[in-house]
């Protein structure tokens, strides 16, 4: 999955929702399940997310909905294997946006 973000300090839950192509209800619910989403409230009490809490929320959606863990599953492979997984988690990023920019230059020609 490859989010269309733009360079930003913080994402409103709406932006983040449209990005993941998900509710903003589910958003809520893995900020409360997981530890590791921490967005910051304005005064309002709207959330605001960072660039950290973005790569977190890709993280668990990857394990939650693409390679089909549990809630459970997905709060214990991040506490036994967090850094383990977050660091192949962002190679796999990377490489799916190279092999991306690659394709489109095949197209190009």
């Amino acid at each position: 999955m490859h989010l269309n973000l733009p360079d930003k300090r913080y994402y409103s839950i709406g932006e983040v929702a449209t990005a993941f192509k998900v509710n903003t209800s589910l958003i809520r619910f893995w900020e409360k399940e997981f530890d590791v989403i921490k967005p910051k409230k304005n005064a309002k009490g709207n959330r605001k997310f960072t660039p950290e809490d973005i790569r977190n929320l890709e993280l668990i959606y990857h394990l939650v909905k693409e390679r089909g863990f549990t809630l459970e599953g997905a709060k214990t492979h991040l506490k036994e294997e967090g850094h383990k997984t977050l660091n192949n988690f962002e190679i796999i990023r990377k490489l799916e946006g190279i092999k991306s920019k690659l394709t489109d230059l095949k197209n190009q020609m």
